[in-house]
């Protein structure tokens, strides 16, 4: 089978394929979604090694979902792309989140048969690596900087301003975020994103502000 039919079958949902009796893309979703869960886990494994294993599968859970991967779809343009029946096109099928989200899938999946792993994994990146920085700030920073905002209010100082810069091609880029406050105190914290590194220098700057108070 060439690239081409393989991408054209990834775009056909069941509704088209029963009335052109052609192939749907249901077989190639089930081989993108083994691929998708593979590359995340492997992302998350790699790039954050004190991550225990049930906050990885929580993240992953939270990001290669129905909801989300259908956003990115239709990020893509997806949806305008599919080859559905007639009865589905009429209903309102290119928008349908179930609908896109297997068609990404599918997608993932005929890339992965033609080209190979690498490929895939690179593609998966692209749509969906600031989706996972984007859930592990959820799962595991927790939401140091508006801590630093209560702590600053109850001593009536003003807030703190951020000075981001980064480093690294943009495949892997790295980012740091400078914290300072007009009192001349600051902090500095990294990360994958420039939240992630904002989060970081608010809670290097309130660790170090509790063991100063510490006896």
């Amino acid at each position: 089978m060439h690239s081409s039919d393989l991408v054209q079958q990834a775009l056909t949902h069941r509704s088209s394929a029963q009335e052109r009796g052609v192939p749907s893309n249901e077989r190639l979703e089930f081989v993108g979604d083994a691929v998708l869960d593979l590359v995340v886990s492997e992302y998350l494994f790699r790039t954050f090694p004190s991550l225990e294993e049930g906050r990885m599968s929580k993240i992953r859970a939270s990001v290669v979902n129905m909801d989300r991967l259908a956003r990115v779809a239709t990020d893509c343009g997806l949806g305008e792309m599919l080859c559905l029946g007639v009865a589905e096109q009429e209903s309102g099928g290119r928008g349908k989140n179930s609908i896109l989200a297997d068609a990404l899938e599918a997608i993932i999946g005929a890339v992965y048969l033609e080209a190979g792993l690498r490929p895939a994994r690179r593609m998966i990146l692209k749509l969906l690596e600031q989706h996972v920085l984007g859930a592990v700030d959820d799962h595991v920073l927790g939401d140091y900087k508006s801590a630093l905002q209560e702590w600053l209010a109850l001593r009536s100082l003003p807030p703190p301003v951020y000075v981001d810069t980064w480093e690294g091609p943009d495949h892997d880029r790295r980012f740091l975020a400078e914290l300072r406050l007009r009192d001349g105190r600051s902090a500095t914290g990294t990360g994958r994103s420039k939240k992630q590194a904002q989060q970081d220098a608010a809670r290097c700057f309130l660790e170090r502000e509790a063991d100063r108070r510490e006896p």
